[in-house]
């Protein structure tokens, strides 16, 4: 007796081996495995300020932005930078400020993007709980800008892109991480 196997299941046998086969586990380290997740919203968000300008604004931070962004804060044409329009400008439209915790460290989450451009030209800007380190992810255009500060003697973790990339990607498991273009 013969057995018989139907063409359409042996392809899906074939589809299946082949995307198991492809799939490559997270390297150690990565933002895929490093554990991030979006907190209920309490006030340690808003000890900055309960907006992005407010929080842009507040003394705490006016002389630690700069200084996290460095040259790229102001724009080129002050001779400084390569950000086109300046990292400055990538907080014209805030979004909400939320709380995340990326690998058992609690951050306050600032998102903004350039006014005419949110799609293409958005910050996420992480402040450790203190006020130190601050980590930035910049996208203006294909590949990221990661930014990272830190103070009282203290280094930037080495890590910083890894943890920005794990705190977007919980923001984006909650939803539009990014202020809206409307």
């Amino acid at each position: 007796m013969m057995w018989r196997f139907p063409l359409s299941r042996f392809l899906y046998v074939v589809v299946a081996l082949f995307i198991t086969a492809c799939t490559i586990p997270p390297e150690p380290g990565s933002s895929a495995v490093m554990p991030a997740q979006v907190m209920p919203a309490d006030a340690r968000a808003l000890v900055y300020g309960r907006t992005v300008s407010e929080v842009i604004r507040n003394p705490e931070l006016r002389e630690k932005l700069p200084s996290l962004f460095g040259a790229d804060w102001m724009d080129p044409s002050q001779g400084r930078g390569q950000v086109a329009l300046g990292a400055a400008a990538f907080f014209e439209k805030g979004g909400p400020l939320r709380m995340v915790n990326i690998a058992g460290k609690d951050y306050i989450a600032v998102t903004g993007c350039v006014a005419n451009s949110c799609r293409t030209r958005r910050v996420l800007l992480l402040i450790a709980e203190g006020g130190s380190p601050l980590l930035a992810r910049l996208d203006d255009g294909v590949v990221p800008r990661y930014y990272a500060h830190s103070t009282a003697g203290v280094a930037p973790p080495p890590d910083a892109p890894i943890i920005v990339d794990a705190g977007l990607r919980a923001l984006q498991s909650a939803g539009d991480a990014y202020p809206s273009a409307n």
